[in-house]
């Protein structure tokens, strides 16, 4: 009978499950080598979506914050601040919005080309509401004509980074700002449908500053402009007197903040003696899921404005509108 030695036999199959390893983890490593494409950061998903547009397959785009992230109250993770550390070119609103951030852009300006996308806004389309202390409103996004200015800066601060494809980000540019006219065409076509006595917008943070500017509505928000605010008894009960009084029919949670904000808001109404519905969720400081029509900047404000349009007319807007 052979003797076999078994310490022998488990030696090799440890080395070559190690080998194997190794030959995958130098093949994926290979793979990433070979992506010499400029690597783009962006803060929040609405600047991804121009990078992606604009950039294209000449680029490595990503966004830190995902679906969901409050960017007024985001913190970066050490994972985070690798990947700023990584980039060639690092894209940010701006105008105070990722607040928590701003000492980290400071830092990664000496090592990489940092750029706000609001840096081209003509001041007098900036909102300065009186609470915010003299500083700009920062939910830029939500005018999309103003918007279009973003376009500008990313296409070319792409261009600096790669002079090779300027041409190639030139034409995306352009494709996208038509995208972004009819854009804006279709939410006002959208917004004349409510009655302008009955425009009135109340969502749990006051982020649609500029969408109520633009498309002729009031709007209210139970926390100011950053969620760093908190909303107190006396807020609640200040909406709540406003929605009894001015009978408004519907209400609005949002992706990135708490729904309990305007659930304690419509309890408060019913107390009252008026039923307010909550007309459905929008997208305020960040967009929806990769894959899915709101996780497109053109997606998240058609979303917005038929959930707002149908919540107030009683009327719901269905894809077949779009």
């Amino acid at each position: 009978m052979k003797y076999i030695n078994f310490k022998r036999v488990f030696s090799a199959i440890v080395l070559g499950i190690l080998v194997s390893a190794s030959v995958m983890l130098s093949a994926c490593k290979s793979d990433a080598d070979l992506d010499t494409r400029p690597r783009v950061l962006s803060t929040v998903g609405m600047i991804d979506d121009i990078v992606k547009n604009v950039g294209g397959k000449y680029v490595n785009a990503k966004a830190i914050m995902g679906p969901g992230v409050d960017p007024h109250l985001f913190q970066a993770s050490a994972g985070d601040l690798k990947s700023l550390s990584e980039a060639n070119l690092i894209l940010y609103v701006g105008l105070h919005l990722e607040a928590k951030m701003t000492d980290v852009f400071e830092k990664m300006a000496s090592k990489t080309k940092v750029a706000a996308v609001s840096s081209r806004m003509p001041k007098d389309r900036l909102v300065s509401p009186p609470e915010f202390d003299g500083q700009y409103d920062p939910h830029v996004w939500f005018d999309v004509g103003l918007w279009m200015h973003a376009v500008e800066v990313v296409r070319d601060e792409l261009s600096k980074l790669d002079p090779s494809h300027e041409t190639e980000f030139n034409q995306n540019a352009q494709d996208y700002l038509s995208m972004l006219e009819d854009l804006d065409f279709y939410v006002n076509e959208m917004a004349s449908r409510v009655p302008k006595s009955q425009r009135v917008l109340i969502t749990a943070h006051d982020a649609f500053g500029y969408f109520g500017r633009a498309y002729g509505f009031k709007v209210l928000g139970l926390q100011g402009i950053s969620t760093e605010s908190e909303a107190g008894t006396k807020d609640v009960q200040h909406l709540t007197n406003y929605i009894v009084k001015h009978k408004i029919k519907a209400i609005f949670v949002e992706s990135s903040v708490p729904a309990r904000t305007i659930q304690a808001v419509q309890a408060s109404v019913k107390s009252k003696g008026w039923n307010v519905e909550i007309g459905g969720e929008l997208f305020a400081d960040a967009m929806g899921k990769a894959g899915t029509k709101e996780g497109t900047y053109d997606g998240m404000v058609r979303h917005n404005v038929n959930t707002i349009v149908g919540a107030l007319t009683g009327q719901p807007i269905g894809d077949e509108v779009e």
